[in-house]
């Protein structure tokens, strides 16, 4: 197979995923045409050119695809509709149209999951106030989790609530809504599953993920997860059938739930690369951003297999912090062996807004572990 050299990719979206994304494409000297409300976005740097329009347009989605081979996305928030009618006129997206429209809705995602026999927390789909209010007595425990069904992103659209602040009406959803049940210490995993345009499927080793417990935002995560080789397993067993019966080619990542009792359970699917997967780019043989465009392309998949094991410390904004930034410690922390330092060239800070990430490799999982948490406390921006 010759490499599919002029092929040209249209990415809807120009954040910090499009910039990585064409980045891991320069070996191949792939051109990208990127759609975006921001002419400085964080890909404009890399891309061929940026096509400058809202993501939600269908008329300048069209524009872009015109002028490209194959279309991606790196955010759900988009214009499924017109992906379907150019799907259906033949233009090639990836991941597929189809998949989009059930990914964005949460309620038609947890309605596939049980569709389809994939284990997933037990939920209620409620339309108004008086159905969330009804919702209440199908669950156990004091709180539930309530998400938002469309909208959300970054840990936004996510509330974990008492029963009692629904019932008494303190607690009011927004808008039709997706009820789970509450499980404490729940140990959250992911799995980044890689779906090629000829059926094959690979997936990369298990990776463990720690959140914020205020803003709903990855903290820091690393790979391989810490725990027995049945229970990883099961993890990409059932990531694997999740994807399978989404049945389009595409890079995601899974996210689950492993209760106390070693349940598994899909939580959410992302059709795209993601932040669970941002150690791949020095910690695996083959990054998420690299598979991507290897499928896009139409090329075999890469290699999944790890390098060392790796961990990721994301950077985000703090609390009251605005405006121009730096990263003092930036020197002290390139100076550490194994630590690789990622900005994502936004002009201005805000509070949890993802600014960068910091990838770190260690020979072993303890000296990985405590690496990482050296780095964790360097980390730490500064406003001016």
């Amino acid at each position: 197979m010759n490499l599919p050299s002029g092929t040209v990719i249209g990415v809807i979206g120009g954040g910090q995923l499009g910039k990585m994304l064409i980045e891991a494409s320069r070996p191949w000297n792939t051109p990208y045409i990127v759609l975006e409300n921001d002419l400085d976005c964080p890909a404009s740097q890399v891309a061929a050119s940026v096509l400058l329009g809202k993501l939600t347009d269908g008329d300048k989605i069209a524009e872009l695809a015109a002028q490209c081979d194959v279309l991606t996305y790196e955010i759900e928030h988009i214009n499924s509709d017109a992906l379907l009618a150019l799907e259906h006129s033949g233009k090639r997206i990836i991941p597929s149209a189809k998949a989009l429209k059930i990914i964005q809705d949460k309620g038609l995602q947890k309605s596939f999951y049980a569709k389809h026999g994939i284990a997933t927390a037990p939920f209620v789909l409620c339309d108004n106030q008086e159905a969330l209010k009804a919702s209440m007595d199908q669950f156990s425990g004091e709180r539930v989790v309530i998400k938002q069904r469309t909208g959300g992103y970054d840990g936004k659209g996510v509330d974990i609530v008492s029963k009692a602040a629904v019932l008494s009406g303190d607690y009011q959803t927004p808008g039709p809504c997706v009820v789970e049940q509450f499980y404490r210490n729940i140990t959250e995993y992911a799995v980044i599953v890689a779906a090629d345009q000829h059926g094959h499927v690979l997936s990369y080793p298990l990776i463990e993920m720690y959140f914020n417990p205020k803003s709903n935002l990855v903290e820091f995560l690393f790979s391989p997860a810490e725990t027995s080789p049945t229970l990883e397993e099961n993890c990409r067993e059932i990531a694997i059938k999740a994807v399978a019966a989404i049945g389009s080619p595409g890079l995601f990542a899974v996210e689950l739930f492993v209760t106390e009792n070693a349940e598994v359970l899909v939580n959410e699917i992302a059709p795209r690369p993601h932040n669970s997967g941002h150690h791949t780019i020095e910690g695996s043989y083959t990054s998420q951003f690299e598979q991507l465009n290897r499928i896009l392309l139409g090329l075999p998949l890469g290699d999944t297999g790890m390098v060392q094991p790796a961990a990721m410390v994301n950077l985000v904004g703090a609390a009251g912090q605005f405006g121009s930034y730096s990263l003092p410690a930036t020197r002290e922390l390139l100076s550490m062996p194994g630590v690789y330092v990622h900005l994502y060239n936004k002009k201005e800070i805000k509070p949890d807004r993802k600014m960068g990430h910091i990838t770190v490799l260690a020979p072993n999982m303890d000296e990985l572990l405590e690496k990482a948490r050296k780095v964790q406390a360097l980390a730490v921006f500064e406003t001016h």
